[in-house]
């Protein structure tokens, strides 16, 4: 079994001082939110990632910094690629990257990456599972949001659309309400 864990960025500001909308930076909220959703994660042994790939753009890197920092005891830094090609990616163009997480042999794969690319594919990659997340997910997925996909499969190159079951969608707010 391998596990996909996709993490859409934190809360950002609307504007950067570049002008460049990679440039953005988290917004207070952002932060907080970062900070609460890592504290969450380190006590979720099953979740913890083995491998990361994070977006180069600013909001995505220091969201992972921040999620890190929270999960640091059991997720060293180094696990984490910094790809520019997570930057728009499209649902083909992620997959595509997954797959080529085969060779290192990872269980849990996380993703940090930026909508509408992260929340089209998680949505396709989804063949089932739990209900009531999916029907949270189909609406929206939110800044700090993480969608939690099981596979049945044995290494990264056998993940498929349709082929996952959605273990778990998590965000925020529904950490709040819980």
């Amino acid at each position: 079994m391998r596990r996909l864990l996709l993490l859409r960025h934190a809360k950002t500001e609307s504007d950067a001082p570049s002008g460049s909308d990679r440039d953005r930076p988290l917004a207070a909220r952002g932060r907080k939110d970062a900070a609460e959703l890592g504290a969450w994660l380190a006590g979720q042994q099953p979740l913890l990632p083995d491998l990361a790939f994070v977006s180069t753009a600013v909001r995505a890197r220091a969201t992972w910094d921040i999620i890190q920092k929270q999960m640091s005891d059991e997720v060293p830094q180094e696990l984490a690629s910094h790809l520019p090609e997570l930057y728009g990616a499209q649902p083909t163009q992620l997959l595509a990257l997954i797959r080529s997480a085969a060779a290192r042999n990872s269980k849990r794969l996380m993703i940090v990456g930026h909508n509408p690319g992260l929340h089209e594919f998680a949505l396709g990659l989804i063949g089932g599972g739990d209900a009531a997340g999916r029907a949270a997910l189909t609406r929206n997925l939110p800044t700090s949001g993480l969608v939690v996909i099981d596979f049945p499969i044995e290494r990264w190159d056998g993940i498929a659309f349709g082929g996952g079951q959605l273990a778990q969608f998590v965000s925020p707010k529904l950490l709040k309400e819980a």
